[in-house]
């Protein structure tokens, strides 16, 4: 007994020898690539080539085409109803504004000084899914709705930008659906609701007029395939952890009942 105890506390000191990996400063100093983007944490690695698997884009004429055409044309209505002015909202996608789409799935609110680890974690893998789209964006350049229909879009002020940029795949629907993806795994138990707000804000991009419905699917596809790729990545990992932690405590505020509800409802609009 007394060699195996002596052989039990050399096995400790040997474990307790080796060299530990540092601990990953998830909150450092980030660069920033402009337009309000910070570097993510796969900009050490190559783009996730999204050409090589999400499909063509429909052609004029299919009958993939006349479903887009039949989906937007659904949506129309909404125009300057709250559901548009929520849609115009969820288009916003710089911080702190950001940080508040998910608060209610969560029953939490994201900001930086009770949640940096998770408002990091929002910033930087923002970069990561959005930026996955634009192998298959450039190599398609698909017209969006609006310059097909000649109907108006909930942000005006982005139109120059969105009549030069490919609608497919859908980058906001690839962040959206990133997101939901990210936070379902953080707050398991409230992932139905997460995952239904990550919905709800792809079918934003719809009703905003900006996305045909064939975009907000391959940008949902790009999303969970630059998702799967963050699993791998040990910074993310870490800040994930962080992240956990932070939900786990019994002090954070949480968002307005009131305005949850109207959420929901207004969500509800574009069903």
């Amino acid at each position: 007994m007394k060699n195996r105890f002596a052989s039990v506390l050399m096995l400790a000191a040997l474990v307790a020898c080796q060299p530990q990996a540092p601990t990953p400063d998830i909150l450092g100093p980030v660069e920033e690539l402009g337009h309000g983007l910070i570097q993510g944490y796969l900009g050490r690695e190559a783009t996730l080539d999204s050409e090589q698997f999400v499909p063509a884009p429909p052609v004029d004429g299919s009958a993939r085409q006349q479903a887009d055409n039949a989906a937007s044309e659904a949506l129309r209505h909404l125009e300057g109803s709250a559901r548009w002015a929520m849609a115009a909202k969820d288009a916003n996608l710089s911080f702190p504004s950001a940080a508040s789409i998910f608060s209610c799935a969560l029953g939490t609110d994201v900001n930086e000084t009770q949640t940096p680890a998770l408002y990091r974690l929002l910033q930087r893998s923002l970069t990561d899914l959005g930026l996955a789209t634009y192998p298959a964006k450039t190599a398609y350049q698909r017209p969006r709705p609006f310059l097909i229909n000649g109907e108006a879009i909930c942000s005006p002020d982005e139109r120059d930008i969105l009549e030069t940029d490919g609608s497919y795949p859908s980058g906001h629907s690839a962040i959206g659906w990133g997101w939901a993806l990210i936070l379902s795994q953080l707050a398991p138990e409230s992932a139905e609701a997460i995952l239904a707000r990550g919905r709800g804000y792809v079918r934003s991009r719809m009703v905003c007029n900006v996305h045909w419905m064939s975009d907000t699917e391959a940008g949902m596809a790009v999303g969970a395939a630059a998702f799967a790729r963050l699993q791998n990545d040990p910074l993310f990992q870490a800040t994930m952890s962080a992240a956990r932690s932070e939900l786990a405590a019994s002090n954070l505020s949480v968002p307005d009942p009131a305005a949850c509800e109207e959420e929901a409802k207004v969500l509800a609009m574009s069903d």
